[in-house]
């Protein structure tokens, strides 16, 4: 975890120097992307939306204010505010199926998706995730991906950190119903 000093000094430098900018971006790029990978499992979208991320930080920056969190909270809160927008718009489209515009020859699977679906039990594992509502997942991925304290998480998410380590305990016993007898 990054110096909330060094941030700071940062964060004051970047209000008068675009330039300084670059520095909290080099810093926090890889996991705001991750996250926002995380959450939207395309990582086209992952790359436009973690550039917009960047860009809305760097224009409301003289807006920030420090309140004794660290800087990465504001950026993740921005990101899934970002990911919450997607989700709405998407839900807006109108999907048209892949099987209605003809086989393809060579489909490509997801690396990523491909490696997990190796180890039966990380597939089961997976698929539990995945039927879990949106913000447990993103607790899961903030928690385990990110691997922020709870602090930091509730921060991110609006809730206080009892409220996350509850929310935390009930999607472990969640799955853990979910997946039954698998050992994980």
């Amino acid at each position: 975890m990054q110096d909330p000093v060094d941030d700071a000094v940062l964060v004051e430098r970047a209000k008068v120097d675009p330039n300084a900018f670059g520095l909290l971006y080099e810093r926090y790029i890889d996991k705001i992307y991750s996250y926002v990978y995380y959450r939207t499992g395309n990582y086209h979208d992952a790359e436009d939306l973690t550039a917009k991320v960047f860009y809305q930080a760097m224009n409301h920056l003289p807006r920030f204010v420090q309140r004794g969190l660290p800087f990465s909270s504001w950026l993740y809160r921005i990101a899934h505010n970002m990911v919450a927008n997607w989700y709405r718009d998407r839900s807006r489209r109108k999907l048209v199926s892949l099987d209605r515009l003809g086989p393809v020859s060579h489909p490509r699977g997801d690396l990523l998706l491909q490696q997990v679906t190796k180890d039966e039990r990380r597939v089961a594992l997976a698929a539990a995730i995945r039927c879990l509502p949106a913000e447990r997942q993103e607790l899961l991925i903030l928690k385990f991906v990110q691997q922020l304290p709870n602090a930091q998480i509730g921060q991110i998410m609006g809730r206080s950190e009892g409220a996350i380590k509850s929310l935390y305990h009930r999607t472990l016993l969640t799955l853990r119903q979910e997946l039954g007898d698998l050992s994980i």
